[in-house]
């Protein structure tokens, strides 16, 4: 098996490999790191190596293989983290000049939880300031770039992460999404991302309020499988998160295989209010959403209706961004991304009244999608309205030859943040470009098992994971 070979396998198949000794962890890690050394310059993926630490930690995993100690379930395999995760004496930055030498003295819950599974840490991945937007860019680090087209972006804010896994250079990444951050970026990258339900992969501690209630902890990985892996390792309640899931008995790993016999699976490509849609991309989906009809289920499109989901959105997002921000403006304006302070200044004008407006929007938005599943099991929408955009743009100006607004691209991603449903974005074909196109698949509240099955059926119809970015 060829070095490259090696970069690309599962890490399902990784452990396996590791647990047997057939490969160890300290001979894979040596081969990414060789990988992420030659390609990292190009792409600009992670922003803070750890190779020395890997190194430990490969070696500490093939010792407890070697003594035939218990394991974690991903022992050996390495593993990068987001940029705004707390990591325990590695610098954490948040994309920010204002935290450019911080040093959390203690790791985020799931990263605790990632390294008792027995992680190797190879670093972490660069993210737009703070995670504000859908692009990856900041004034520490720059600009982080697609594998599949060095001109485009590989999404935010988990960029870094997402353009890391499809260039071999990590066969698992942490994400963040708290508008589309983990599924929008595995859709431009040609990847499995998983946006867990809200609580399920507990937050504890955390430094902002930013991102409360709408940001969600998940994996982007190549493989269904190897989401299910992941899942695993860092879902759970944690005391200090009051908004923490109980603990799950579900081994998602071991169920995802189960394909369910009978599902309602209902369809929308417009949600009930998005304008347009990239012909290729609805072209893409549409032929995708045919093909679970091979598995016996029942397919149909449905209709709904959205009700200014941008708008309560937008208000929520940027009174979070101005709550946490505000009091470093006057000091950090200079240093800090023009649209970022353009957000938290928008935030700044909201009253109560207009919170409360955006609180009761959101209400309405959940009690619409609980009444689409009363009816279906799953919904199906394109992950993005467009494949990946070129890169010095946050939003792309057209779509289809029309002008559009700064959120039509992300039409389907951030109304799901106000809902706390399960979603991910799988690869469901490719533009006449050669780039990756998305579909996004929305499970009921608490049902990430199901949401994986799905995954996994439509995985296995129409695999993509042939295909590899020319570097």
């Amino acid at each position: 098996m060829s070095k490259e070979d090696i970069c690309f396998l599962p890490a399902w198949k990784m452990k396996e490999k590791i647990e047997t000794q057939e490969l160890l962890s300290q001979e894979l890690t040596e081969i990414i790191i060789e990988r992420i050394e030659k390609y990292n310059p190009l792409l600009n993926s992670y922003c803070t190596p750890t190779f020395d630490l890997a190194r430990e930690m490969a070696k500490t995993a093939d010792e407890k293989v070697k003594k035939g100690e218990k394991i974690g379930i991903l022992n050996g395999i390495p593993t990068s983290i987001k940029d705004l995760a707390l990591t325990k004496g590695i610098r954490t930055t948040f994309g920010s000049k204002i935290y450019e030498n911080f040093m959390p003295t203690e790791d985020t819950v799931y990263v605790s939880r990632l390294k008792d599974a027995g992680i190797v840490l190879l670093g972490k991945t660069n993210t737009p300031e703070f995670g504000f937007k859908g692009v990856t860019d900041n004034y520490l680090f720059g600009t982080t770039k697609n594998p599949w087209d060095l001109t485009r972006t590989s999404g935010g804010s988990s960029g870094g992460a997402a353009s890391a896994v499809a260039a071999g250079m990590s066969p698992l990444a942490q994400g963040s999404d708290g508008g589309g951050s983990i599924r929008i970026p595995a859709c431009f990258c040609g990847l499995y991302g998983l946006k867990p339900s809200f609580g399920r992969v507990s937050v504890y501690p955390s430094v902002y309020f930013m991102g409360h209630t709408l940001s969600h902890i998940g994996p982007i990985v190549r493989y269904v499988k190897d989401a299910a892996l992941m899942l695993d390792a860092m879902k759970g309640s944690h005391h200090g998160d009051r908004y923490s899931l109980p603990a799950d008995p579900i081994n998602y790993f071991d169920k995802i295989e189960e394909t369910p016999k009978k599902l309602k699976i209902g369809f929308s490509m417009n949600l009930g209010y998005a304008k347009v849609v990239d012909e290729e991309v609805k072209e893409a989906v549409l032929n995708s959403v045919k093909k679970l009809e091979q598995l016996n289920w029942t397919v149909e499109e449905i209709k709904m209706k959205l009700r200014k989901p941008e708008l309560c959105f937008y208000t929520l997002w940027t009174s979070m961004l101005a709550y946490d921000l505000k009091p470093k403006l006057n000091e950090w304006r200079d240093k800090l991304d023009p649209e970022l302070i353009k957000l938290v200044e928008a935030g700044l004008g909201y009253d109560g009244m207009a919170i409360m407006r955006a609180l009761n929007q959101r209400k309405e938005i959940y009690k619409t999608f609980y009444q689409i599943f009363k009816e279906i099991d799953i919904l199906i929408t394109p992950m993005t309205a467009i494949p990946a955009f070129k890169l010095g743009l946050m939003f792309p100006p057209q779509i289809n030859g029309k002008n559009v607004s700064p959120t039509a691209w992300q039409a389907f991603s951030f109304p799901l943040n106000l809902t706390w449903l399960p979603a991910a974005s799988i690869p469901c074909g490719w533009s006449k470009e050669g780039l990756p196109i998305g579909m996004q698949i929305i499970g009921n509240r608490f049902q990430d098992l199901l949401v994986l099955q799905v995954s996994r059926a439509f995985e296995k119809l129409a695999p993509w994971q042939d295909k590899r970015p020319a570097l």
